[in-house]
């Protein structure tokens, strides 16, 4: 999709309104370890597409933000448990996106990969997400960022993701308005995805 073309698209499908569409991020691959904003919905306001949070979670207590590089993913399992995460646990978001990669390891040490290319059932679904404000306590530059919770990965996902067996917790459509209400436990979407993914090499 051409960006004019993605965002009526994605307004319809989440029937929420882009705040900056100038700022609306459209691209063919987006490195996490980049940290680049992304397109997010929060639980505050499910009929806003916000576009200046960026992948890669800070913690409000962080002195600075190299801790993104360990908070692109957060796991279902221990979310409540770990410090970069367990004080917003309210803070939850649909991360929207048209397709995910991951790598498939083709000998026992991972130097030899294969990168995959994830569909949904739809062309757009959202992962569920976290989401935090931080100001940079050395020249008070407020950031915003959000991490991806991971669950355990399905039949389609334990064949890709073979070293790990891990995988976005991918909702349904269904689930989205749920995940956002925050008094539905995050244990409950702790499951791997039941619809079909699509893998495919690249």
């Amino acid at each position: 999709m051409q960006q004019k073309d993605a965002i009526p698209k994605v307004e319809k499908r989440f029937k929420a309104i882009v705040r900056q569409p100038e700022s609306f991020l459209q691209a063919d691959i987006i490195n996490a370890f980049e940290h680049k904003c992304s397109p997010i919905i929060l639980n505050t306001n499910p009929k806003e597409i916000v576009t200046n949070f960026q992948w890669g979670l800070i913690p409000n207590w962080a002195k600075d933000t190299s801790i993104q590089q360990q908070t692109i993913n957060a796991r279902m399992e221990t979310v409540t448990e770990k410090p970069s995460f367990s004080n917003i646990t309210h803070q939850r978001c649909l991360v929207i996106a048209t397709a995910f990669y991951e790598w498939r390891w083709l000998d026992d040490k991972g130097k030899s990969k294969q990168k995959y290319i994830i569909y949904g059932e739809e062309e757009l679904f959202a992962m569920a997400g976290l989401y935090s404000f931080w100001r940079n306590p050395a020249d008070g530059e407020p950031k915003n960022s959000f991490t991806i919770l991971t669950t355990e990965a399905n039949e389609t996902m334990a064949y890709v993701h073979n070293h790990k067996k891990r995988m976005p917790v991918v909702l349904k459509k269904e689930d989205e308005s749920a995940w956002l209400d925050t008094q539905n436990k995050i244990e409950a979407f702790s499951f791997p995805y039941s619809a079909n993914l699509l893998a495919f090499p690249v």
